[in-house]
């Protein structure tokens, strides 16, 4: 109807043309116009001076003109010999702003009004803003918002242009009240549905969208009804129809759909045909679908992209595996043909490297394992990617493979790497319940100048722990991947603040490490270090204005030591000290003389670390899949102070389960002992009873020790805190005292599963949320192990890797305590040390 009356409209605008008699133009002149130029009128009219003007050429010149779109009004007249066309031009638009739209980004509205001429500077069209309003519309009506609305409106300016303005009501989405399968008999509503993306789901999971209903889910939800039953052998189920009912608020969403199911099907038998690059004996074994069986369409294309996967891992980057399936419904069979056509072995022309800013294209090239001038490999590609993704410092990573033009057996390889942040200066703020308040300032840099290496200075202090340090490490000491790092820190550290037995350390070390890959998983690495520890024993006192050094009372028939003297020169009862204090004082007691000397409280260690692991994993961060094995073992050289070895073992599995939901488990296992010929038996000496019984905790008298043994105290396993053993409190786990203060064991066993899902209200790979069960204790000695003796919590972690680091949330029940267990239902840790 627009064009007819468009057209009516020029009809009667030509008449003018039309009652003018022939001549012959000497000139032409525009009038009329406010912003265009006369230039751009002559541009697009086909007449000009010379030319005899006729009614034909008139109308001609008329359509031509209106056909630019500029002009609201034209019209022809004559003044003598010259031609004077009259216009009124459409107005410009001077800006086009946008309210009211989150569904729809602003960019991604501008770029759609662009694209049919709206846009700031182009003339304004009336129809072209009415047909993007309906476009809106139904962009909406896709995404289930049906009480959208959507108003334009245009104010007019001066110097003939036009300000546009888009306010939206998106409304919300409609949201699904019930998926209805009408026709089924052989599969439940629920069996059917449990495939689909759209749903209703539980109360509890309040961030899903899943009832949010827009049409590109329900017609994948629909072909997933048809893939259900066709995995099932029913070759001809198929849904005859679907009714999508609206409320009359146009917020809820009733859905059905009519099933027709028809006969279930077998495999009658299986061949292959085409062009065979690997013996046929060979492809079989890809095929999982096997004659007999009940025909199943996920097994057949699970067949093809096995045929397609190997063939692409040897070069043939383009091969077309076809599969062919005859059916037979009178004997209910399908025999299956898998067509191969591998097409032409293709090779890498290039490997090229974009988006790497700071990253040198070394540093990308050395994690390559396709190669140029080699064949096409999909297995390298991938391999190569996984590699790129556990990179500390790039936020994700794409690969592209395309065709080199012009050719049919070369390909380029394209990796897009988007890089992140690989540096950080920080002055920090924290807070931890093990370690209290936190500052800290550190500079660190993963991929130093661009080159992969980590470069590290940090200064952090605590309430129980401050420390400074500095490392270095090099991944790629050689091209053949050989590491080499150096570490150098000091550090002092309050063992009574962190629930440890009462003694604080001051150490120093430094060492140096040689790592080198042993396949593409496995990596192996040696270290060597040096530290100096100064130990610290804490006492048993109660609380006074003023401690003087400790000296034996001269009254006492024992020779105890007074911690203190009253005025009157009398030590009182519960200032002696205690002799020993505890099982570590005692340990370090080599002279046996109830005190501990200078030279009793120095330990200077050299030790040598050998760390094997094999790590699978997709991700540094959250991996979602893979897996982490580790063994390492650590011991002090001969004429070290003290002489022991400790085992560590590690494994980690990631299994994805169900869209973005991960499973995994873990188990850790640590033990160590001395090979020293020192003996805390010989040493030993009954605790005390002076001590206040007030002093004593409550604890399990099972794991209650009256000795040292094995390890040297301060290098004891502990268990238990916010990235342990969840639930407890932070190392309290394992062998107490006979005051039940934590000593910590030379065995620790600990592990737990965890199903992670998906954050709401974030997007990336920067936050978690996981379901976890925690299990585990410490021991004694390997010999002290009793599975009755392990703890046990379950509750939800949530954890955010901030910029300032990882923000930890626990919240935990235990399953299984004992007495005098401290249990935390609340653990949260807010920064990090350096």
């Amino acid at each position: 109807m627009r064009r007819i009356l468009a057209l009516a409209f020029c009809c009667l605008v030509s008449l003018n043309s039309l009652a003018l008699e022939p001549f012959t133009i000497s000139d032409i002149r525009i009038e009329g116009l406010q912003r265009m130029s006369d230039g751009t009128v002559f541009n697009y009219l086909p007449i000009d001076k010379g030319d005899v003007l006729t009614v034909a050429n008139s109308r001609a010149a008329i359509r031509e003109l209106y056909g630019t779109g500029f002009f609201d009004d034209i019209s022809f007249s004559r003044e003598g010999s010259i031609l004077v066309i009259t216009v009124s031009e459409r107005p410009a638009i001077s800006t086009i702003s946008l309210a009211g739209n989150k569904a729809l980004k602003d960019e991604d509205m501008l770029s759609v009004l662009a694209d049919i001429g709206l846009a700031e500077g182009e003339v304004f069209s009336p129809q072209a803003l009415d047909r993007i309003k309906q476009e809106m519309v139904q962009q909406y009506f896709s995404q289930g918002r049906y009480a959208v609305k959507v108003d334009t409106r245009v104010t007019e300016l001066d110097r003939n242009r036009v300000r546009i303005a888009i306010v939206i009501d998106e409304g919300k989405t409609a949201e699904i009240r019930h998926i209805n399968i009408v026709g089924n008999t052989l599969f439940t509503d629920e069996e059917i549905r449990s495939e689909f993306e759209s749903g209703i789901p539980p109360k509890w999971k309040f961030w899903s969208k899943d009832d949010q209903y827009t049409r590109e889910k329900l017609s994948g939800d629909l072909e997933k009804i048809r893939s259900y039953y066709q995995d099932r052998g029913y070759v001809d189920a198929s849904v005859e129809s679907t009714q999508v009912s609206i409320s009359p608020d146009k917020r809820e969403i009733f859905i059905t759909a009519n099933v027709t199911e028809g006969e279930q099907f077998a495999v009658s038998e299986v061949q292959v045909t085409g062009e065979l690059v690997l013996a046929e004996s060979s492809v079989r074994q890809l095929i999982v679908s096997k004659p007999g069986e009940t025909f199943s369409r996920k097994r057949m294309e699970q067949s093809v992209e096995n045929i397609t996967s190997v063939l692409s891992n040897i070069g043939y980057a383009f091969a077309n595996v076809n599969p062919i399936p005859q059916i037979d419904r009178e004997n209910r069979e399908v025999s299956l043909n898998f067509y191969i056509d591998p097409g032409k072995r293709v090779y890498v022309r290039r490997v090229e490297f974009t988006g790497n800013i700071t990253s040198k294209d070394e540093v990308i090239r050395r994690e390559m394992r396709q190669f140029e001038g080699a064949w096409f490999s999909q297995a390298a590609i991938d391999r190569s990617k996984l590699r790129l993704q556990r990179l500390t410092y790039f936020e994700s990573v794409e690969i592209e493979t395309p065709p080199v033009p012009g050719t049919d057996d070369q390909v380029d390889v394209i990796v897009n790497v988007e890089e992140r942040p690989a540096g950080s200066f920080s002055i920090g703020l924290g807070f931890s319940e093990i370690q209290g308040l936190i500052y800290s300032l550190s500079v660190q840099q993963d991929n130093f100048l661009g080159s992969g290496n980590r470069v590290g200075i940090g200064l952090s202090s605590s309430d129980i722990v401050s420390s400074i340090n500095v490392s270095y490490d090099d991944p790629y000491w050689t091209d053949e991947g050989i590491s080499r790092g150096f570490y150098a820190r000091y550090q002092e550290f309050d063992q009574g603040a962190a629930n440890i037995s009462t003694f604080t350390s001051s150490e120093a070390a430094a060492g140096v490490s040689i790592g080198a890959p042993l396949s593409e998983l496995d990596f192996v690495r040696l270290g060597l270090g040096v530290r100096s520890t100064d130990i610290n024993i804490g006492q048993f006192v109660f609380e006074f204005d003023t401690i003087i050094d400790p000296t034996m009372d001269p009254n006492d028939p024992n020779n105890r030591v007074c911690q203190d003297f009253d005025m009157d020169g009398i030590c009182p009862e519960s200032y002696y000290r205690v002799s020993p204090q505890d099982p570590l004082s005692t340990s370090l007691d080599f002279n046996n003389d109830g005190l501990l000397d200078a030279s009793e409280r120095e330990f200077d260690v050299v030790d040598l670390t050998l760390t094997w692991s094999r790590d699978s994993r997709n991700h540094f961060l959250n991996p979602t899949q893979g897996s982490l094995q580790r063994v390492s073992v650590e011991a002090s050289l001969p004429g070290s102070t003290r002489e022991y070895w400790k085992l560590f073992y590690r494994y980690a599995k990631y299994i994805p389960i169900w869209r973005d939901l991960t499973f995994s488990f873990h188990g850790d296992v640590g033990y160590g002992d001395s090979y020293d010929d020192y003996d805390a038996t010989s040493l030993a000496e009954p605790i005390d009873t002076t001590i206040p019984i007030t002093f004593a905790g409550t604890c399990l008298q099972e794991e209650v020790i009256d000795l040292d043994r094995g390890l040297p105290f301060f290098e004891h396993f502990y268990g238990g805190g916010v990235k342990d053993i969840r639930g407890f409190d932070d190392n309290t786990l394992g062998p107490k005292d006979p005051f039940c203060r934590s000593v910590g064991g030379d065995l620790k066993v600990s592990g737990g599963i965890e199903l992670a899902i998906p954050t709401p209200f974030t997007t990336g790979g920067g936050s978690r949320i996981a379901l976890f069960i925690d299990v585990g204790n410490v021991y004694r000695d390997i010999d002290a192990f009793d599975s009755n003796l392990l703890r046990a919590a379950a509750g939800i972690s949530v954890t955010w890797q901030a910029p300032v680091g990882p923000i930890i949330m626990n919240f935990a029940r235990p399953l299984k305590e004992l007495e005098g267990d401290r249990t935390e239902s609340i653990q949260f840790s807010f920064g990090t040390t350096f």
